[in-house]
């Protein structure tokens, strides 16, 4: 078997116009990876995502997909393959289980066999009860669940989503994080996620990479990116308001007075929480609460994205 699950050489994608949206951009996923392509938007995540797809056709380069080149042999290469696009794209008048059924019956599937998989993904998702309902009267979250377990129905080894939490609450949102990890660790599902939510891939992947302006700009494992952080930012709430906004001073720290009882606290890499709270216990300032500004990897993100603007 082939080292990665896939590998994307040089490609680029120029649209008739003349726009280009990708420059050569190179991606290795290594097979069982959980891996998140991130970037703002018209970054050019969405053309990647057709690329993979097939609907979107290549101006230059090559993808391939557990060793078979996309281009040349696009029907095998999209056997290993299982989309969620960000757009609910099945039969609205259809029901749930006739959903999953003809996406089987696409692939070959036989009915026993389908009707095993459907019950099992359904199952897995939560949607076990709504399997005889309507698509079009399922909820937000609940349309984003059938759209995985459709794309699950032919056993696809790559499993890309595109934005797949989008419009879910916290709750439900959390739940598909366990099932997607449960599907990657015990399955071996290679995954490939594009999502706004940073937590969310801070949460689930290993590897992730960074798109902007259709350039690659950095493509590592999460755990040496967060370690390029070289500072961390916390709103300290204090119990009572303040009359006086008292200066606050510490080697690696920087204090900022948002409002009477509200102060920002950055701190710098090599510098411990401990020594950027002690000029407030010397000034009697006590805390009612204290809680990250955004995640690690948000500012980390930003400051990636503002250094290539420049």
């Amino acid at each position: 078997m082939p080292q990665y699950a896939l590998e994307i050489k040089q490609l680029n994608k120029v649209y008739p116009n003349g726009f280009a949206a990708l420059h050569d951009v190179s991606l290795n996923v290594p097979q069982g990876a959980f891996y998140a392509l991130l970037g703002p938007n018209g970054a050019g995540k969405s053309t990647t995502i057709g690329v993979l797809c097939s609907l979107i056709p290549i101006t230059q380069g090559e993808v391939w997909v557990f060793g078979v080149n996309l281009q040349q042999n696009p029907s095998q290469a999209k056997q290993y393959l299982g989309v969620v696009p960000q757009e609910f794209n099945f039969g609205m008048f259809e029901t749930v289980w006739d959903i999953l059924i003809q996406q089987a019956g696409y692939y070959g599937i036989g009915k026993t066999e389908a009707s095993q998989r459907a019950e099992h993904y359904l199952r897995k998702l939560g949607l076990w009860d709504k399997r005889k309902s309507v698509s079009r009267t399922l909820s937000g979250g609940m349309k984003r669940r059938l759209m995985i377990a459709r794309a699950l129905m032919h056993n696809p080894k790559i499993l890309i989503l595109d934005e797949p939490t989008a419009g879910v609450d916290i709750e439900l949102r959390r739940s598909m994080w366990d099932f997607l990890s449960e599907i990657n660790q015990q399955d071996g599902v290679t995954i490939i996620l594009t999502t706004h939510y940073l937590e969310e891939a801070e949460q689930l992947c290993k590897r992730i990479a960074i798109i902007d302006k259709g350039r690659i700009v950095k493509d590592t494992d999460m755990k040496t990116l967060l370690s390029q952080l070289n500072f961390e930012t916390f709103v300290l709430d204090l119990t009572e308001p303040q009359a006086s906004r008292q200066a606050l001073e510490q080697p690696g720290a920087t204090y900022k007075w948002l409002d009477a009882q509200t102060i920002e606290l950055t701190i710098q890499k090599g510098t411990s929480l401990n020594q950027a709270l002690q000029p407030l216990n010397n000034a009697n300032l006590q805390l009612a609460s204290m809680r990250n500004k955004t995640n690690r990897l948000e500012e980390l993100f930003m400051h990636l994205v503002e250094r290539n603007l420049d």
